[in-house]
């Protein structure tokens, strides 16, 4: 909390037009790209990130498939996981949050203009109709975020089991399976400091279709589950 404090106010004069834009950008019928739309809230993120003195550290960006149409499946940490995500990706892409999320006031305007979707997981049929629907997107060549342990980890650095549900989608659109490891990205928003911190984001090759076809949801999980704990385990 001392932090967004720290963010907000060393940026209060800004805020009110930034989200202003972020709304109007979050419209449905708005006429931006979808790069002109992630281009200009990437440029708010570096900036409210910098001025939160949080340090973020990307790498293996090489990594991200260049033809679109892919997901990003990253560990799940915190509130700042998404800042450090957009704060180091190129490309842009959409996310699917929990429902819980979708409502709280700037989150949902982000969720609108990434052109996001929020998910019920108490409701079986609605979050079918979610991963059918990314599904689709994904083969039309949009890529996606999805935090696929289902809830943020509150073991820092460890992260929890992988739901292999989260991975249908990426199966049904035969679509390359980006692991992405966030480390030490609780530290910005959990510890109640506002001291300097390092977060870093590594993106790791990329596992495609005809190296998980054949492989069941479950397993596929605790491959990329496995691949982003050794990473994080390598940096700390």
């Amino acid at each position: 909390m001392k932090r967004i404090m720290l963010m907000v106010i060393r940026n209060i004069i800004r805020v009110p037009g930034w989200m202003y834009h972020i709304w109007k950008l979050g419209r449905p019928k708005d006429p931006h790209t979808e790069e002109e739309r992630y281009n200009y809230l990437r440029t708010i993120v570096k900036r409210v990130n910098k001025s939160g003195r949080v340090a973020v550290e990307g790498s293996g960006e090489e990594n991200i498939p260049k033809e679109n149409g892919f997901i990003f499946f990253p560990n799940h940490q915190g509130l700042f996981d998404m800042l450090a995500i957009i704060d180091t990706c190129p490309k842009p892409f959409g996310v699917v949050v929990k429902k819980e999320a979708s409502n709280i006031i700037l989150v949902k305007q982000v969720i609108e203009l990434l052109r996001g979707m929020a998910i019920d997981r108490k409701d079986i049929r609605s979050s079918l109709t979610i991963i059918n629907k990314m599904t689709e997107e994904v083969k039309q060549g949009r890529n996606y975020v999805i935090f696929a342990e289902g809830t943020r980890s509150k073991q820092e650095n460890s992260i929890l089991d992988f739901k292999g549900g989260t991975f249908k989608s990426a199966v049904n659109a035969r679509c390359p399976i980006v692991p992405v490891a966030l480390i030490d990205c609780y530290k910005p928003f959990d510890i109640p400091s506002i001291n300097k911190v390092n977060v870093k984001v590594r993106y790791l090759p990329p596992i495609y279709p005809e190296q998980y076809m054949g492989l069941k949801t479950k397993q596929i999980a605790d491959i990329v589950h496995n691949s982003i704990q050794n990473e994080i385990n390598k940096n700390m």
